[in-house]
């Protein structure tokens, strides 16, 4: 059995490893070969996306300049919620991409 000391020890210690755990989810990048990633089409590169698979891309279109990234324009990665908010290339593109009003 614990004590209300050991309990009000252990809390800190607990809430710290939790948002630890959280932090490395959130910057965990988006792997190419995720099944959510392939169902859309994302590619690290907009460059390399074959247009001729992806007749939804347009050259210029971004994941930087899309509605749903969540990093700043400048930014090399940043979350989408597309993706469970693992970090996208700000170079890269889906064919969810929205342009950014």
């Amino acid at each position: 059995m614990q004590t209300r000391r050991q309990f009000i020890q252990i809390v800190p210690v607990a809430g710290a490893t939790l948002m630890a755990g959280r932090e490395a989810l959130a910057n965990a990048k988006l792997d190419e070969n995720d099944a959510q990633a392939k169902a859309l089409g994302y590619a690290h590169d907009a460059t390399k996306v074959d247009a001729k698979k992806q007749p939804k891309w347009a050259k210029g279109q971004i994941c930087s300049g899309c509605q749903l990234y969540q990093g700043k324009a400048a930014d090399a990665w940043g979350g989408c919620p597309l993706f469970g908010g693992k970090q996208v290339a700000g170079k890269g593109w889906c064919n969810a991409w929205v342009k950014k009003a």
